[in-house]
């Protein structure tokens, strides 16, 4: 019997004898199953109540209603407006009526007013009665996120309480849509970026299985996500529970609107490229097994030859096909796939969308193709391929390829994701002080590591370039490659699932509002005698937060010339529009400490140029008046 002797970089029979702990198929499954599992943990974390305090999960936001929240009205009005910032899709719930005692109300349709797609009205009962109406509305902005809030007016007098009012059935609609929504994100990059690493820079990984179940499980991934936005986006837009994800109506509704268009080209698009995927690498070769060389000695022996040019020309055809078509039809394919994304998301909204929408897609297909051909990398590369040893791996034309391409992805996203987090953020104070902008700051933390695990990966491929030969201690190098490489997989996974929740966050531009800080002088003619005649030569210090639309709280200072704290007898208050004709509405003022005065609940109907007027009593007869002006963003 001849022994076999073993030597380092050569190729040698194993023992078929040898366990193995786990099944290579089963190993692939579980990776894969983990990186979803992580996508998701880190989406519906990001997602949990407290966790990032945000308005809604949209990015349109009402500028003005008709009537205005808090308005009292002598009679009934015969319709409501509401005027947003951009264009928005309105659906069978978009605005509602609830009467005093909180019961729903018919009323009209909800429509564009004046054809205009920013605008909605819908006409109301013409024998309403006296108290307070609360309307409810909902509306899904440019971007596919749905938007909702509401307001009251009163009619006549205002009633004791007002009708609360559920905006949604609960949290599980907009988290099952989000989560599938990052499934879809890491499917694009799998097929994309598992598709060009498989087909076009690992010239061994056509015939390897590992490689394509990458893929396809891309593809799969991708259209599972994609099918769920579309059932989800349903009952999302309309404020129902999960169990309306298969009502025909809504997801008629749903296959009306710019993102139903959008889902449905990318399930096309999803076997378009999987057919082209599958032309392009065509069926893998049957993996062959290592023999003796007397056993290849006797077979070469006893099988007739065959002659070469058979072979040749029947692959003829497919290579050209695959040199030229196929290629162009990827390409197109792959730009296409990813303005389903651009198209109906944040580059829509927003200022610059002519430059948002190509730079986004190519932020997006940038970071496909990294991430995607990572984790290819790590899979098929990298993995130890059951019992065959490190050093018969193929990395010569692997990783110097990809890390060419991964220089130019990471160039193509540092560029298109400077631009767009300014876009999205504005100014440096909105990082630090709204989710976005913190999320955005924990984005760059994780690149930043991802960088640096890069950047000894790159090192290594280098020296190998320069060298021209492997290391002594392939297994070895291979070893500390592949953690590196592991490292870089969980964190783009973080990626990805802090991008599938910055989506759902509002822009930094839009929710960052400074706070009001002013202070006014108290007015010099003010009759104040006694205990209150310290306020002359004294001042008025408001703050007021958010100081935008919607619910603000206003704490107001009065300081005596000796900057001490003076108290009055009475603050009313009022909030008054500067520019438009508008009543004022009244504000209340409460005693929070003596000489501290504070607005708990002033509503804000609209952005623009405000003043809190504030009717002060200094006496038992007298009372002076001040306005201080402000501006809600």
């Amino acid at each position: 019997m001849r022994r076999r002797h073993v030597t380092r970089g050569t190729t040698a029979a194993v023992p078929a004898a040898v366990p193995c702990a786990m099944p290579p198929r089963a190993r692939l499954v579980a990776r894969l199953v983990a990186i979803v599992f992580l996508a998701a943990c880190g989406l519906v974390v990001g997602l949990l109540p407290g966790v990032a305090a945000r308005p809604a999960y949209a990015h349109a936001y009402l500028l003005e209603s008709t009537p205005v929240d808090g308005q009292v009205l002598s009679s009934p009005p015969a319709e409501v407006r509401l005027r947003f910032d951009e264009a928005v899709s309105l659906g069978r719930r978009s605005i509602q009526l609830l009467d005093p005692t909180g019961k729903e109300l018919a009323i009209g349709a909800a429509e564009y007013a004046d054809g205009k797609a920013d605008t909605a009205r819908a006409s109301l009962p013409r024998d309403l009665a006296e108290g307070t109406y609360v309307v409810s509305w909902r509306v899904t902005s440019v971007d596919s996120h749905v938007v909702s809030g509401a307001f009251s007016f009163s009619v006549g007098h205002p009633s004791a309480t007002a009708a609360p009012v559920e905006q949604d059935a609960g949290r599980v609609v907009p988290v099952v849509a989000a989560v599938g929504r990052a499934v879809a994100y890491l499917g694009v990059a799998l097929a994309l970026g598992g598709g060009v690493f498989v087909a076009g820079l690992w010239p061994a990984g056509r015939d390897d299985r590992r490689g394509r179940r990458v893929v396809w499980s891309g593809f799969a991934a991708l259209a599972a996500g994609t099918a769920v936005v579309l059932l989800a986006q349903g009952p999302y837009a309309d404020g129902r529970p999960l169990t309306a994800v298969f009502d025909p109506g809504l997801l008629a509704a749903t296959l009306a609107t710019r993102l139903g268009h959008a889902l449905l080209a990318r399930l096309v698009l999803v076997v378009v490229l999987g057919v082209v995927f599958l032309m392009m690498v065509g069926r893998p070769s049957p993996v062959t097994v290592p023999e003796p060389a007397d056993s290849e000695t006797a077979r070469a022996e006893t099988t007739p030859a065959v002659p070469a040019d058979s072979e040749t020309t029947r692959a003829e055809p497919a290579g050209v096909a695959r040199r030229t078509a196929l290629p162009a039809v990827a390409v197109v394919g792959a730009i296409a796939m990813t303005l389903t994304w651009t198209l109906a998301d944040h580059a829509q909204s927003g200022a610059q969308i002519w430059l948002a929408v190509p730079a986004t897609s190519l932020h997006l297909l940038a970071m496909a193709l990294w991430l995607g051909g990572l984790v290819t990398l790590a899979v098929c590369v990298l993995a130890p391929a059951g019992r065959r040893d490190p050093a018969l791996l193929s990395l010569e034309p692997a990783l110097p390829r990809f890390s060419r391409l991964a220089l130019l992805c990471f160039t193509v996203i540092a560029v298109t994701g400077l631009y767009l987090s300014w876009r999205q953020v504005g100014t440096w104070g909105a990082l630090g002080a709204t989710g976005f902008g913190r999320l955005l700051l924990g984005k760059l933390a994780v690149v930043l590591g991802v960088l640096a695990l890069a950047s000894g990966a790159r090192r290594f491929v280098h020296r190998r370039d320069r060298a021209g030969r492997a290391p002594r201690d392939l297994g070895a190098a291979v070893r500390r490659l592949r953690r590196s490489v592991a490292g870089e997989v969980v964190l783009g996974v973080v990626v990805v699932s802090i991008t599938a929740v910055l989506v759902d966050t509002a822009p930094a531009r839009t929710s960052y509002a400074p706070s009001v800080d002013t202070t006014v002088p108290f007015p010099a003619a003010v009759n104040a005698s006694g205990p209150y005649g310290g306020l002359r030569g004294g001042s008025i210090q408001v703050k007021i937060e958010p100081a935008r639309p919607g619910g603000n709280t206003a704490d107001i200072y009065l300081t005596g010339r000796d900057g001490r704290l003076v108290p009055v007898p009475e603050i009313s208050g009022a909030l008054e529009s500067r520019d438009r004709a508008v009543p004022a509405l009244p504000v209340k003022v409460t005693a929070a400490e003596p000489g501290h005065y504070v607005a708990g609940s002033m509503s804000v109907p609209y952005p623009g140029e405000w003043a809190l007027r504030l009717d002060i009593r200094v006496s038992d007869f007298d009372e002076t008046r001040v306005r201080v002006p402000f501006t809600a963003h």
